[in-house]
C-alpha cells in the first residue's frame, strides 16, 4: 500500500493505516558484533527493543548496523526495511506482542509503502523465533 503520508515511523504508519501501533510490525536490525552479520528484531510498533536482552537472545554482542551494512544484507534502505524478502536472510527474533493482533502493517521497501498481512504468515515467512528481547 502507498501511503500519502510517511511510515517512517511506527507511530506515523499506524496513524496513516488507523491501526493500534502495536499493530505496526517494525525491523529493527542490530549488528552482531561477532558474526558480523545484520539481526532482525521484528516487534511491535509500540515496544522497545531492549539491548540487553536482545545480546542475550541473540548470543552475542549487538551494535549499530549502519545503513551500508543494512542495504548489503537487506537491499533496503533505513526507514524502508521489510521483514522479509532480503537480500541474504538475517536471524530473525519475533515480539510475541503482534500475534495479539489478527492483522499487522509491516514496511515494504519505501518509507511511504507498507502491507497489511496475518502475523502467522509474517512469523513464518521471516523464519524468526519468537523471544522476549522488549522492555
Amino acid at each position: 500500500m502507498e501511503m500519502r503520508e510517511s511510515t517512517r515511523t511506527a507511530q506515523d504508519a499506524a496513524d496513516a493505516v488507523g491501526c493500534h501501533i502495536d499493530q505496526i510490525a517494525k525491523s529493527i536490525i542490530f549488528l552482531g558484533e561477532t558474526s558480523g552479520q545484520a539481526i532482525l528484531f521484528i516487534t511491535a510498533g509500540g515496544n522497545q527493543v531492549d539491548v540487553t536482552k536482545a545480546r542475550d537472545v541473540a548470543g552475542e554482542p549487538l551494535g549499530k548496523a549502519d545503513a551500508a551494512l543494512i542495504r548489503a544484507q537487506t537491499g533496503f534502505a533505513i526507514g524502508g526495511v521489510a521483514p522479509i524478502g532480503h537480500l541474504t536472510q538475517p536471524t530473525a527474533y519475533w515480539d510475541a506482542r503482534l500475534s495479539d493482533f489478527d492483522t499487522v502493517f509491516a514496511a515494504a521497501g519505501t518509507p511511504r509503502h507498507i502491507f497489511p498481512i496475518a502475523p502467522d504468515i509474517l512469523l513464518e515467512q521471516s523464519d524468526a523465533i519468537v523471544a522476549k528481547f522488549t522492555a
